[in-house]
C-alpha cells in the first residue's frame, strides 16, 4: 500500500459520489468507500502490515482521504435535496394568471335555520327565547319537573351523568323552570337548544336539539295550547292544509298530557299521521315548584324535536345527515 493508490481513491470517490442520482445511489457510493468492506476501510485494516515509519504517514493520509470523501457525500446530499425541492416547487407551482375557479357561498346549517324560524314565529306572538346550561343539576332536570326518583328517565341507560352529581340535560325544560322562577306571570317562553340522551340510530342521536315552550298565566287551558301549536305548525310549514290532532299520553310534568300529531294533505307523506310534539297542561306540582299557586295559575307546556321538524320541512330521511358534514348535503341549504 502506497500514498499514490490512496490518493487515487479521492478522484474515484469524487466521480462516484458526484454521479449519484438519488439518496439510495448516494448511500451505495458512500458504502463503497467508507462501509465495513469499503475501499478505504480495507486500506485502514492493512495499516498493521506497514513499517512503523510508514504507518504514521499512511494513517494521516487515510484520515485526510476519509474526510474528503465524507465532504463529497455531504455536498452531494445538499445538491440532491436542493434538486428535489426545486422539482416539487415546479410541480406545485401556481399560475396566478389563470382565471379563478370561484368560491362557493356558505350558508347556515339546516338545524340553525330551523331554530331561527321557530324563534321568529314564537317571538311574533309574544314569547321570549331563553337559554341555559347544558350541564344541569338533577333538581332542574328532574325533581322540579315532578319526575319520580324511580322514573326510567333517570336511569344510566337514558341519561349521561357527569362528576359532581350533575348531568347532561335530557331536555330543555330545565330552562323553563329557571326562567319561570325569575319572572312573574304572564310567563311565555320557549327554550331551544342541545339535549343529550343515550340513543343513536337513523332517527335518534345522542346529541340532538329540542325546543320547549311554556305559557303560565291565569285561566290558560288546553284550548290555548291547541290554538298556539296548530298556528305554529301552519306557519312553520307555510301550509294551511295540515291537520293536527291530540292523543292522550303521559308525562310527569303535565296533567293531562298529550302527543301532538300532524298530517299533510298532499306530498310524499300525505295522509300519514306524524308525531311532532309532546305537550299538556302543566302539572300543579310544577306550578308549585316555580313558586306560584296552582289554584290561581295554570299553563301549558310543549316540546318538539328540532331535527324532526327540519326533516319534515326539508324532506330529509336520515337524521345522521345533519351531522356528517357532507358538503353535497349542506350546500343545498346555502342561501
Amino acid at each position: 500500500m502506497d500514498t499514490a493508490s490512496i490518493d487515487a481513491l479521492i478522484g474515484l470517490a469524487r466521480e462516484t459520489v458526484g454521479t449519484a442520482v438519488d439518496a439510495a445511489a448516494l448511500a451505495n457510493a458512500k458504502a463503497r468507500f467508507l462501509g465495513r468492506d469499503g475501499e478505504l476501510t480495507r486500506r485502514m485494516k492493512d495499516l498493521g502490515k506497514a513499517t512503523p515509519e510508514e504507518r504514521a504517514a499512511l494513517g494521516k493520509r487515510l484520515n485526510e482521504v476519509k474526510q474528503a470523501i465524507e465532504s463529497f457525500v455531504v455536498a452531494r446530499e445538499a445538491e440532491l435535496a436542493r434538486a428535489l425541492l426545486e422539482t416539487r416547487l415546479a410541480q406545485e407551482a401556481i399560475d396566478v394568471t389563470l382565471p379563478g375557479r370561484g368560491s362557493a357561498r356558505g350558508g347556515l346549517h339546516p338545524i340553525t335555520l330551523t331554530i331561527e324560524r321557530v324563534e321568529a314565529i314564537f317571538r311574533s306572538i309574544g314569547f321570549d327565547v331563553a337559554d341555559g346550561p347544558e350541564i344541569e343539576e338533577d333538581f332542574y332536570n328532574f325533581t322540579a319537573l315532578n319526575t319520580p326518583e324511580n322514573h326510567p328517565a333517570r336511569s344510566m341507560h337514558d341519561t349521561f351523568y357527569v362528576e359532581g352529581g350533575l348531568l347532561l340535560r335530557t331536555h330543555t325544560s330545565p330552562m323553563q323552570i329557571r326562567y319561570a322562577r325569575m319572572h312573574q306571570p304572564p310567563i311565555r317562553v320557549i327554550a331551544p337548544g342541545k339535549t343529550y340522551r343515550v340513543d343513536s340510530d337513523a332517527t335518534h342521536s345522542p346529541m340532538f336539539h329540542q325546543v320547549e315552550g311554556l305559557w303560565v298565566e291565569e285561566n290558560i287551558s288546553l284550548t290555548d295550547l291547541k290554538n298556539v301549536y296548530a298556528d305554529f305548525v301552519h306557519r312553520f310549514f307555510e301550509r294551511d292544509d295540515i291537520d293536527v290532532r291530540f292523543r292522550p299520553s303521559y308525562f310527569p310534568f303535565t296533567e293531562p298530557s298529550a302527543e301532538i300529531d300532524m298530517r299533510f294533505a298532499d306530498g310524499p307523506l300525505a295522509g300519514r299521521w306524524l308525531e311532532v310534539c309532546g305537550a299538556g297542561q302543566v302539572h300543579p306540582s310544577v306550578i308549585r315548584n316555580i313558586g306560584l299557586d296552582p289554584e290561581r295559575y295554570t299553563g301549558f307546556a310543549f316540546g318538539s324535536g328540532v331535527e324532526r321538524l327540519a326533516m319534515l320541512r326539508y324532506g330529509v330521511g336520515d337524521l345522521r345527515l345533519f351531522y356528517e358534514n357532507d358538503l353535497r348535503f349542506l350546500q343545498q341549504f346555502a342561501g
